[in-house]
């Protein structure tokens, strides 16, 4: 006897005149935002500058996007290509759900690559900085799921049971995986809401990469490489959980082998990859030149004023007399005026 259970939402896309508005889509786009607005605060606190994360989201997110469907559709090849299959249409209506996580950090990192090479950022740091915030987007992701009754597990008697309800649309489609179709109050089943154990796990693998990034300051794409390998660690046995429609190799979910061969690469390149963090999150490329020899020093302005006329070279300056030099900071990035008294 079942105490409680989560109900799923009733519908998971609205009409606004002409225009459906889709919770999956409202999540994905939710993810995103907080995404680069606590990714730009993190970049910034080691050393970026602001709005870069933006202008690399420019080029990852739809990289990520097509890399996610990718995934999913090579993956589920039979579902769009097989007998009764969806066809070639149903590839492009991303809008239906279908996001395979593994291709979207894959060819969404391609995008983040090649906008830091354009900015002159190095990808390690860059990647540290973003991957707590990569994987708390995942978890708003994740609701979308929920509105689309999808990614969950087999039946359960739990307390914390995920009710399914068949769904009605208006061409008279019924089922559970009808996206446009409104509940008509028929549970069909009870199941593991695994798409909330994906949620609350990636939560705490958010939490801590940040405790471990503030008390190691790790750097050159380690915590980035956590941040994979603890995403898979989870998913490898919340995949096993799952009880919807999949491919299967040798009988088991090629999520699963997906999972465990990430996994390794993440976890082997965290142990090979240099220890500490990154002097600079620039490349020298972006970095301001260092002044030459002779240049920019206060003996070198001083020098070149002596020259020109009416300068302090034919007097000599009062006790009270004050030379104000340009001098450069230490880091090569600001410049603040020096104030210092002359001597006779």
């Amino acid at each position: 006897m079942i105490l409680a259970s989560i109900p799923s939402p009733a519908q998971g896309v609205w009409q606004l005149g002409p225009v459906p508005i889709r919770a999956y889509a409202l999540c994905i786009i939710a993810g995103i935002v907080v995404a680069c607005w606590w990714g730009d605060r993190r970049w910034v606190a080691r050393g970026g500058k602001p709005g870069q994360v933006v202008d690399v989201a420019v080029w990852a997110v739809p990289f990520g996007l097509i890399g996610g469907r990718l995934y999913h559709v090579i993956t589920d090849f039979s579902t769009y290509f097989g007998p009764n299959g969806r066809g070639l249409g149903a590839v492009f209506r991303i809008w239906d759900g279908g996001l395979g996580i593994w291709g979207a950090v894959a060819l969404g990192g391609v995008g983040a690559w090649i906008g830091c090479k354009r900015m002159g950022i190095k990808i390690g740091p860059f990647g540290d900085a973003i991957a707590p915030a990569i994987i708390v987007a995942q978890a708003i992701g994740r609701l979308g799921n929920w509105f689309n009754q999808e990614l969950y597990g087999a039946p359960t008697n739990l307390p914390w049971g995920l009710e399914i309800y068949e769904r009605v649309n208006d061409v008279g489609q019924r089922g559970p995986d009808v996206l446009d179709g409104r509940s008509d109050g028929i549970v069909l089943a009870v199941v593991q809401p695994t798409f909330l154990y994906e949620l609350i796990w990636n939560l705490l693998v958010a939490a801590f990469l940040v405790i471990v990034d503030r008390k190691y300051r790790i750097g050159h794409g380690r915590l980035f490489a956590l941040y994979v390998a603890g995403y898979c660690l989870g998913r490898f046995f919340i995949e096993m959980m799952r009880d919807d429609h999949a491919t299967q190799i040798f009988g088991v979910r090629i999520n699963v082998f997906t999972a465990a061969i990430v996994f390794a690469c993440a976890v082997a390149y965290f142990v090979t990859a240099p220890k500490g963090r990154e002097d600079s999150v620039f490349t020298t490329d972006a970095e301001p030149a260092a002044p030459q020899t002779g240049e920019g020093t206060p003996e070198a302005v001083a020098e070149t004023a002596s020259d020109q006329p009416g300068s302090a070279a034919g007097a000599a300056p009062s006790d009270d007399a004050e030379v104000n030099v340009e001098g450069t900071s230490t880091d090569g990035l600001t410049s603040e005026p020096v104030t210092r008294k002359s001597e006779d």
